[in-house]
C-alpha cells in the first residue's frame, strides 16, 4: 500500500434503505391520493400518508453507517461523530465477533485486544467496534487482507 492510498469500506445499512424506500412509496401514495381528490377525508388521508412518508425519509437520513478506513499512517473507524484512530504500526491483527450484528476487534502487535470506549454510551468500554447486521464477514476479511492486517489466530499452534 502506498503512502497516498486510502482504503475505505462503508458498512451497508439495510434498515436505512428499507426506510428510505418505504418513505418514498408513502410519498408517492400521498401524491396519488391528492390527485384522485377524494374529498375532505381523502385529502386528510393524503396529508397523513405524506407526513408519515416524509418522517420515514427524514428518520432514515439520520442513520450513520460505520466506515472503516486504512492508510499508511492510521486505521480509522467512524460512526457518526464517534471516531477511533489507531496508528497503523499499533495494529497487529483483527478478529470478527459473530452475532446478530458482527463486530470488529483489533489487537495490538502483542496480540492483546484493544479496548474502545462504548459507541452508544451504555457501557464504559468494549473490546470491539460494532458493524451492521448487513455486513458480510467475507467483505470485512477481504478489506482487512487488502489493508495488510492479518487475522488473529484463534487456535493455539505449537512450532
Amino acid at each position: 500500500m502506498s503512502a497516498s492510498e486510502l482504503l475505505r469500506m462503508v458498512c451497508p445499512l439495510a434498515r436505512k434503505h428499507v426506510e428510505m424506500w418505504g418513505g418514498g412509496l408513502l410519498l408517492v401514495g400521498a401524491l396519488v391520493l391528492a390527485v384522485l381528490n377524494l374529498g375532505v377525508w381523502g385529502n386528510l388521508a393524503a396529508l397523513a400518508v405524506g407526513i408519515g412518508g416524509a418522517f420515514l425519509v427524514w428518520h432514515a437520513s439520520r442513520y450513520k453507517a460505520p466506515v472503516l478506513e486504512v492508510d499508511a499512517v492510521e486505521f480509522r473507524y467512524r460512526r457518526g461523530r464517534y471516531v477511533v484512530r489507531i496508528p497503523f504500526r499499533e495494529v497487529g491483527s483483527y478478529y470478527i465477533v459473530d452475532g446478530r450484528a458482527p463486530s470488529l476487534g483489533i489487537c495490538g502487535p502483542s496480540g492483546q485486544p484493544r479496548i474502545f470506549p462504548s459507541v452508544e454510551g451504555r457501557r464504559a468500554r468494549r473490546p470491539y467496534l460494532p458493524l451492521t447486521g448487513s455486513t458480510s464477514r467475507a467483505k470485512v476479511e477481504e478489506f482487512m487482507s487488502v489493508a495488510g492486517i492479518p487475522e488473529r489466530q484463534q487456535a493455539l499452534t505449537v512450532d
